[in-house]
């Protein structure tokens, strides 16, 4: 008796210790399995590409992004590459990595989001102080935002050196992709079949500028936010509609009240699910 008596009061203990302790994130792969950071490195170091989805005010999300990448950086040669930087802002991009330019002048000369000095500035001084290329893979948003009033055929009509900064046209569209039928419902009344050309536009831009600058034994690792990825879509839809043979791998980024137990609705979201506790501060 006194043994069974003794037992319930360590397991109550035990219990009481476990729901008291807070983490701010706990990684999962798929299936809804802890993981560790040590084992979701091992797999990523084994891949050709890495999307890397954020939320993109969540601390949790760079800090990931920042460190993944310099973890990889000590076994593979890497490319970096990110949404945030659009494609006909790559030669100013360029002139800061290579120094001819400081980061004033990049302030002016490129698009660069409200966070950028926060969030992704890290990354590119890091691929600027390892001479790393980073590539601005996003469609310039004018175009998107065309393509959005106008459809598709708003791209036919960029000159010959504008159409440099898109994918290759006419790409591939699947309107019937489950993400993209999911935008139409979370936007309600202000969502349209051009909302969701527009995102394809993105989608297809962002996989193409990826795939032009891979350079085979090397690691791609692309900073998106997490839609783009999510559920192998987006991005990675269009990257294996074009060279299915590579190895890719996608990191997505979720914010849950418990961060120890893995909800259904985000299973499946990438091979590595980082849980981030919803009372996470933001960056802005």
């Amino acid at each position: 008796m006194k043994k069974i008596i003794v037992i319930v009061v360590v397991f109550i203990f035990q219990t009481g210790i476990f729901a008291q302790n807070k983490a701010p994130y706990v990684i999962y792969n798929a299936k809804g399995k802890k993981v560790s950071y040590k084992k979701m490195l091992k797999e990523l170091a084994k891949k050709d590409i890495v999307l890397f989805g954020e939320l993109h005010n969540n601390p949790i999300s760079h800090w990931l992004e920042y460190e993944v990448t310099e973890s990889l950086n000590k076994s593979r040669n890497l490319i970096l590459g990110a949404e945030m930087m659009e494609a006909d802002n790559q030669d100013e991009l360029n002139d800061y990595l290579n120094g001819k330019i400081n980061q004033k002048a990049l302030d002016t000369l490129a698009r660069l989001w409200p966070n950028y000095k926060t969030d992704y500035k890290p990354l590119i001084d890091f691929a600027k102080d390892n001479k790393l290329q980073f590539i601005a893979t996003n469609i310039p948003r004018r175009f998107a935002q065309e393509v959005y009033k106008k459809g598709f055929q708003a791209l036919d009509t960029l000159t010959d050196k504008e159409k440099k900064w898109v994918a290759p046209l006419p790409f591939p569209f699947d309107s019937e992709l489950p993400t993209y039928k999911n935008i139409l419902k979370m936007m309600g009344d202000h969502g349209s079949p051009k909302l969701v050309m527009a995102q394809a536009s993105k989608d297809a831009t962002m996989a193409h500028f990826i795939l032009q600058n891979y350079i085979p034994g090397n690691l791609f690792i692309h900073y998106n936010g997490s839609y783009h990825s999510d559920y192998f879509e987006g991005i990675m839809w269009y990257l294996k509609q074009s060279k299915p043979n590579l190895k890719y791998a996608s990191v997505t980024t979720v914010s849950q009240e418990d961060v120890f137990s893995l909800l259904e609705e985000n299973k499946g979201k990438a091979n590595f699910i980082i849980v981030v506790d919803e009372n996470m501060t933001t960056t802005y």
